[in-house]
């Protein structure tokens, strides 16, 4: 989700240009164009100068007219005209720029430099424009990439962000512990006790499992042999020495018990997702020793441990529909949750930008709904977005998942105890299902088959209603009142129930999404205003609470309950003529899931999550202001990330307090400190509020992630602080009363945590070649002297005075800096990859 003030009106796609000769001999690969940030301006609002330098490097003119260049921002862009140029929207995040008058030539080694206005600051280097290309008036149909780019570095513009003193400070304040006291193991076990000895892993171990535990068993074994080379039989025999034994026992549901004796190990659990978390357990701790050198053999340290979840559901959401993220990522990441005990995945699949799973009944929604690039009608593609250029043939601009792919991440999830939900975004956020749809209908009309036209149509094609989402779409929400959007829906259910069939496992939920339905929707409908009066609704605002029942009305038939994003639980009223959403009682009782997100600290609706528990809804805690992993991890110009709902750090996931959550917040969305008067008349969570809590959830959407690199460096490690607070029972610190001593317990305990992290998971996330973000080094100059540190413990740093970037190949530091100069430090992992440089001058 992303919440921002939308003041655009979106223009209409762009006419084309009468073709015209002159300009389209031009070598575009030889435009070469430069984004430069000037400044965030105080004029009394928000609002920001970039700069945009062309700069031709062809010995042919650039030609001073007939041409457009396109381009992506997720800034709500200034739209002006000037006697240069003119900017217009064109939809969502997709603008252009049309020369003026004014606009002359541009000769060989020449540039033109051109202000560029957007009425929101900037913040990060993840705010400038992308996706540029050009197309040529005479050649409408054809978008051409700039293949030369460049984005200036910000550093001497911005104000306000962390420096290298703030960071020192900040990592000054913590300890590390020291590594032989520590538990090996996160999330953090209930009961914990480190022993004397070691058990001795090799190829001689066998795994004697009860019967009922056999594919946990198998999957033991296949992750000894991927890890370790060592492959052990298994067998549902007798008991025997130096063998991993699987157990059924009379525990609690999930609940299982790990003991490592020089003898062997146990694994007790009463069913077969307690005994898998003991196998994630027991692989964690293989991973804290390394092999033998030369030797199939993997010591692992004597213990016991007795456990069990806090929270039924620990969820992570992958948005794959802004960016796609191939289907061996999505495997990847299903290994790492379950690696860290989390237990549903929600994987968004469908948005305005992208619908990413074949639905074999409706081609077109991937056909069309998958594919994207430079179109003038959307009628063989969705339109560029979020950077994607224009070219519909590159890879990620075709994407999507096939059935077979989904089936297999089905069956892999499956394997390792882990839900899948789809999430099919309705009614808002739908423009790649209604740009497919309408394809599909205007292929029927122009056949004369009308009925078959309309038998999935999504919008009112009568609809003049003037609206801007979220993301600044004008016609991404279907129309409610349209019998065929019924249909159409529960057409996409059966395709998944078919799914879900062949995978061999229950379809037991779907996520409609339900979120950011722009005002002013419906509202110019004939269709919805003859539903309106026909059932004698008050306004088009009643239609939310008619949608939620017609799909509760196709759902609940088929034994599937409905999730959705907060909003399906919400409602419309108004208070002194101004609009207040509140919780909606007509569908409390109802077996509805809803992942609660907005409770940005300082937004005002702080206390929804726990409003909507205490009116009887059934809340998983996915807040934005802990859980969203694509918020940047700090104020800093080289975090790459959003920040509308804060600034997202390990140490948010970890402080948050699940039933209180107000107690440990202490900055606002702009990271600034806040005083606890905020929360004055907020309501607090109830304990029968507290019964409806399913779980914590974190959100990670793709709109600023391209690849794979980028998407692990958002999730690591922060996901590991969402695996301890949905997992680990109740910290001290979260229970004292007393603010002086919970503020000492806690900081013992996030020392802790930091220093397991740093010294432990670190390297057990090596070993899967995981691109987890390497922090930057923190800096101090005291005297002539430079100090640096780092955020966790266990990383080296390297140092240069020649003005280059470090590399493990530089000087290691041990002591203070005293050369004079610029200094440039880099912290290292102990596989020789390193973060973000740090750059003082001494």
């Amino acid at each position: 989700m992303r919440l921002k003030k939308c003041l655009l009106i979106a223009f209409l796609f762009p006419f084309v240009a009468s073709a015209q000769k002159g300009g389209t001999s031009y070598p575009v690969k030889d435009l070469h164009v430069k984004w430069t940030f000037k400044e965030n301006l105080s004029s009394g609002k928000k609002q920001s100068l970039s700069l945009l330098t062309f700069s031709n490097k062809s010995a042919q003119q650039f030609p001073a007219s007939n041409w457009s260049l396109y381009f992506n921002s997720m800034k709500d862009i200034d739209l002006k005209t000037s006697g240069k140029i003119t900017v217009e929207q064109v939809n969502g995040d997709l603008f252009r720029i049309r020369p003026g008058q004014d606009f002359r030539e541009i000769n060989k080694g020449d540039s033109v430099v051109l202000d560029i206005f957007a009425n929101d600051n900037i913040v990060n280097f993840a705010d400038a424009p992308g996706g540029l290309y050009l197309v040529w008036d005479n050649m409408p149909d054809k978008g051409i990439k700039i293949d030369h780019y460049l984005v200036e570095p910000v550093e001497r513009y911005i104000q306000n962000v962390v420096s290298p003193l703030d960071t020192y400070t900040k990592n000054s304040k913590f300890t590390p512990r020291e590594k032989s006291t520590l538990v090996k193991l996160l999330p953090t076990p209930v009961f914990y006790e480190a022993r004397s000895g070691n058990f001795s892993v090799n190829q001689a171990t066998a795994i004697i499992s009860d019967p009922d535990f056999k594919k946990e068993a198998d999957y033991l074994s296949s992750e000894l042999f991927n890890f370790f080379k060592i492959k052990p039989v298994v067998s549902s025999g007798a008991s025997k020495a130096q063998s991993i034994q699987l157990i059924k026992a009379n525990l609690l549901e999930d609940e299982y018990q790990l003991e490592i004796t020089p003898q062997g190990i146990t694994i007790s659990a009463s069913n077969a997702q307690g005994v898998f978390y003991g196998l994630q357990s027991l692989k964690s701790l293989l991973l804290t020793n390394k092999p033998i050198k030369g030797e199939k053999v993997v010591l692992v340290s004597c213990v016991f441990i007795k456990d069990a979840p806090r929270f039924k559901y620990r969820g992570l959401m992958l948005d794959v529909a802004r960016n796609f993220h191939p289907k061996e990522e999505v495997l990847r990441i299903l290994d790492l949750m379950a690696f860290y005990k989390l237990n549903v995945f929600h994987f968004h699949l469908t948005d305005d930008e992208g619908w990413r799973l074949a639905i074999p009944a409706l081609p077109e929604l991937t056909e069309i709904g998958a594919k994207r690039g430079h179109t003038l009608t959307n009628e063989k593609s969705l339109q560029a977005t979020y950077n994607s250029g224009p070219d519909t043939t590159e890879v990620l601009n075709k994407a999507f998942y096939s059935v077979a792919d989904f089936v297999e991440i089905l069956k892999y999830a499956t394997q390792r105890h882990i839900q899948v939900i789809p999430e099919i975004e309705t009614p808002g956020h739908a423009r790649a299902a209604i740009k497919a749809m309408d394809t599909r209908y205007s292929r029927f009309m122009a056949k004369g088959m009308r009925v078959e036209a309309e038998e999935y149509l999504l919008r009112d094609v009568k609809d003049s209603s003037v609206y801007s989402s979220a993301q600044y779409w004008n016609d991404n929400v279907v129309c409610v009142a349209l019998p065929s959007v019924y249909h159409f829906l529960n057409k996409v259910t059966e395709g998944l129930q078919e799914m879900y069939r062949t995978a061999g496992i229950p379809l037991k939920t779907i996520h409609f999404g339900g979120d950011e339905v722009p005002a002013g929707v419906w509202e110019k409908s004939p269709v919805c205003l003859q539903l309106v009066k026909q059932e004698k609704m008050q306004s088009t605002d009643d239609l939310w609470s008619y949608y939620i029942t017609k799909l509760q009305g196709l759902l609940k038939p088929k034994g599937i309950v409905l999730s959705g994003w907060e909003e399906f639980g919400m409602r419309k009223t108004y208070l002194d003529g101004n609009k207040l959403m509140v919780p909606n009682p007509l569908f409390a009782n109802d077996p509805i899931q809803l992942d609660v997100w907005n409770n940005v600290i300082g937004g005002g609706s702080e206390d929804l999550p726990y409003r909507l528990a205490n009116g009887g809804y059934k809340v998983v805690l996915t807040c934005s202001s802990n859980f969203y992993l694509d918020m940047a991890y700090n104020r800093s110009i080289t975090e790459p990330g959003h920040y509308w709902a804060g600034f997202v750090n390990l140490e948010k996931l970890f402080s948050f307090i699940p039933y209180d959550y107000y107690k440990n917040a202490n900055e606002n969305k702009r990271g600034e400190a806040i005083s606890k008067s905020l929360f004055i008349g907020k309501d607090r969570l109830t304990d029968y509020g507290k019964s409806n809590i399913l779980g914590l959830k974190a959100a990670l959407w793709s709109e600023k992630i391209r690849n794979n690199d980028l998407l692990e460096f958002m999730l690591l490690p922060r996901l590991i602080g969402l695996a301890e607070r949905a997992w680990a029972k109740d910290p001290a610190w979260a229970l004292e009363k007393d603010n002086a001593k919970s503020e000492s317990a806690y900081e013992n305990s996030y020392a802790d945590f930091m220093t397991r992290v740093g010294l432990i998971e670190f390297s057990k996330l090596d070993e899967g070649g995981w691109n987890y973000r390497i922090p930057p080094v923190g800096v101090k100059i005291t005297n002539g002297e430079v100090f640096g540190n780092t955020e966790f413990p266990g990383f080296d740093i390297y140092y240069t005075t020649n003005g280059k970037d470090p590399s493990v190949k530089d000087k290691l530091y041990t002591k203070s800096i005293k050369e004079k100069g610029v200094i440039k430090l880099r912290a290292f992992n102990r596989k020789g990859r390193g973060g973000n440089t740090t750059t003082v001058q001494n």
